[in-house]
């Protein structure tokens, strides 16, 4: 049994509806509402916090395969969509996904008119990877408003979590408030993220 719709999140009261997947970053999708996009590396727990967010949990497959996900999966709310965006930096990826991987992400950042957001996911206990500082680089170039969100906080000790933070603020270059650090399994910041994700789709910033 799951528990009930949380008060304090404004995504858990609205209707959601997985609309496909697609390989084409020009895709169109109708009616054309604001976008929200997740990006991280493989196995970050995108799927997971997806899930958390909409207090769904079978909606976005959460897979124990890394780099399963190779397309963009669009998700539609009243107001606008979650666009679920490939794993990027999955080791085993052969040379030619990773060219293909890319061109469709860029693709995707640089030409969807209704992308209002970026939600960029980066696992706490690990240090920036050098496929995460060329994401970041990529964000970047885009222009796209963008949030570094950190997950599997769960992870760590309560007073680990302030020193983490301030460490990746660092390596990252961001400011603390450029930061949100979240939990799909103890759902600590969950609330926050989605109030971020109603903001951006407004047209606020994130």
């Amino acid at each position: 049994m799951h528990p009930g719709p949380d008060p304090s999140n404004p995504l858990h009261a609205q209707p959601i509806q997985f609309i496909g997947s697609f390989p084409d970053p020009h895709v169109r999708v109708d009616p054309e509402l604001p976008e929200i996009a997740f990006i991280g590396r493989s196995n970050v727990g995108k799927s997971s916090l997806l899930n958390a967010l909409v207090g769904r949990p079978g909606l976005a497959r959460v897979s124990g395969s890394p780099g399963k996900t190779t397309l963009l999966n669009f998700y539609r709310l009243p107001g606008f969509y979650l666009v679920d965006l490939p794993g990027y930096g999955f080791a085993r990826a052969s040379k030619g996904a990773r060219a293909g991987y890319r061109k469709l992400v860029t693709g995707y950042l640089r030409s969807r008119s209704r992308l209002t957001g970026v939600v960029w996911l980066l696992d706490i206990r690990h240090p920036p990877s050098e496929h995460d500082v060329e994401m970041q680089q990529l964000l970047a170039e885009s222009g796209r408003p963008a949030l570094a969100v950190l997950t599997k906080a769960d992870k760590l000790t309560r007073s680990a979590l302030p020193v983490r933070v301030r460490e990746l603020a660092e390596a990252l270059g961001l400011h603390q408030d450029q930061i949100e650090v979240t939990s799909s399994h103890s759902g600590l910041g969950v609330p926050e993220l989605a109030s971020s994700i109603v903001a951006a789709a407004a047209g606020e910033n994130m």
